[in-house]
């Protein structure tokens, strides 16, 4: 009997109005979507129905710009949290997973443990962390820093924190809790653990007040791809969002981070590695290029510049003209360094005008952008699938609700037919959708060359 086919794994990668800059002023958007719980239950529905295998929220725990010609042109300023945005969809959805954002840099590992696996429990074993170091200095200005720390500082906190929530995600075993009403006795108290973290960043006592998640663990997303962030993925993370501008590209890096796992004896389906694509469908080429002509006529050229700026770390261009190269002297910023090196290789090896290149990122921010007919966006799936450049995708709507309708209607079809998706959910949890196993529980022991060991 032959294995079963390898198929994609899909996430929708949610932003309120979608994700291109000026999504939000296009006739069929939401404009208030940020504050409007009525369009995300119908956005996850809409996803659920589509058997994707997870919702995807981003997250920065400030306003990442203050520029006032600039900010009140764009619909990015204000939406909800994301830990509580799910807490409410884990009630309107029974099979989706759901993950949310939350920076290692701006938290303690108690409340980030907490938070997810109460959201677990909720959604009945369909949590996934999304672990980012953060990398705008608005956020710093809001945690009583005046700067934000430096690169490999955040990822060295980050590389203890994930460990401390990890082992508080342990402290309770799977079946600590009796319920024995006849004897008065709630839980074995034998099967409660006490982390007794104590490391260079943080001083842990535990064990957590919510007992041992669902899945075990939920799921944990990685969106760094930094040297330092590729080795936090490849010790820590069982899924990572990464951007990629073309298959040379994602092959390369799929196939260096999946080399990297072994360092860790990991295996190297254990981590999937899911490129953000933003996708324009039409039922003809032409159809496509004139939705995507449409939306980027609506790029503000203030807003235009004023983003491509931030995704080069703040670095000031008001000085150069437009229609002119980007200056080749730009110095690499403290914050995220990856997306700084994508669009810096992007506008020297397709020669791109600073106007441009901002109408480049525009789209989807360094992520790979295409358009056409359902057929030519499936090819182009299917080769990076096949080839080695994914096991899957994160889905960037560029508008919403109209460009995952689109996905839904046009693209998932196509899929199907080809044998490359599912057609229903077989597993109940996030983990049975992406094909992850189950950590087993482990307990702990105190050891004097790390701050903790662990043993099965």
């Amino acid at each position: 009997m032959s294995a079963p086919r390898r198929q994609i794994n899909l996430g929708a990668f949610i932003q309120a109005t979608g994700h291109h800059v000026a999504g939000w002023r296009h006739r069929g958007a939401q404009p208030d979507a940020g504050q409007n719980i009525a369009h995300y239950r119908q956005i996850a529905q809409t996803a659920e129905r589509g058997k994707f295998d997870a919702l995807f929220l981003a997250d920065g725990v400030a306003i990442r710009s203050h520029d006032a010609a600039t900010l009140p042109l764009t619909a990015r300023a204000a939406t909800f949290e994301p830990l509580t945005l799910l807490s409410a969809l884990s009630q309107v959805t029974e099979h989706i997973g759901l993950v949310a954002t939350a920076s290692t840099t701006y938290n303690e590992p108690y409340h980030v443990a907490r938070k997810f696996a109460s959201l677990d429990h909720l959604s009945n074993g369909r949590a996934g962390w999304n672990v980012v170091t953060s990398w705008s200095e608005s956020e710093a200005h809001n945690f009583n820093l005046d700067k934000h720390p430096e690169h490999a500082a955040r990822y060295e906190r980050a590389e203890e924190f994930v460990d401390v929530v990890r082992g508080l995600w342990d402290s309770w075993e799977d079946d600590a809790f009796l319920y024995d009403q006849a004897e008065g006795v709630h839980f074995d108290y034998n099967k409660l653990h006490a982390l007794q973290h104590k490391g260079k960043h943080f001083a842990v006592r535990g064990p957590l007040n919510v007992a041992r998640p669902v899945q075990g663990h939920p799921v944990i997303v990685q969106a760094g791809s930094s040297v330092p962030g590729q080795e936090l993925a490849a010790r820590t993370a069982e899924v990572i969002f990464t951007a990629q501008q073309s298959l040379a590209d994602a092959q390369q890096f799929y196939g260096g981070l999946k080399a990297r796992l072994e360092q860790y004896g990991r295996d190297p389906d254990s981590l999937k590695i899911m490129p953000g694509v933003f996708a324009v469908i039409g039922r003809s080429e032409a159809e496509a290029q004139d939705k995507f002509e449409e939306l980027q006529s609506l790029i503000h050229p203030k807003v235009g510049l004023s983003l491509l700026q931030q995704h080069l770390g703040g670095i000031d261009l008001s000085g150069y003209p437009l229609d002119g190269p980007l200056p080749d002297n730009l110095q690499e910023p403290n914050g995220t360094k990856s997306r700084f090196q994508l669009v810096t290789a992007l506008a020297w090896r397709e020669q791109l005008s600073i106007r441009q290149l901002y109408l480049r990122v525009a789209t989807a921010r360094g992520h790979w952008s295409i358009h056409g007919t359902p057929e030519s966006i499936v090819d182009r799936l299917e080769e990076w699938f096949l080839k080695g450049g994914a096991d899957g995708f994160n889905i960037m709507p560029p508008t919403l609700p109209g460009g995952l309708d689109d996905f839904v209607a046009l693209v998932l079809p196509e899929l199907r037919r080809r044998g490359l998706f599912r057609t229903e959910y077989t597993g109940k949890t996030l983990r049975d959708h992406l094909g992850l196993a189950r950590p087993a529980h482990r307990k702990y022991v105190q050891a004097q060359s790390r701050a903790v060991e662990w043993v099965a």
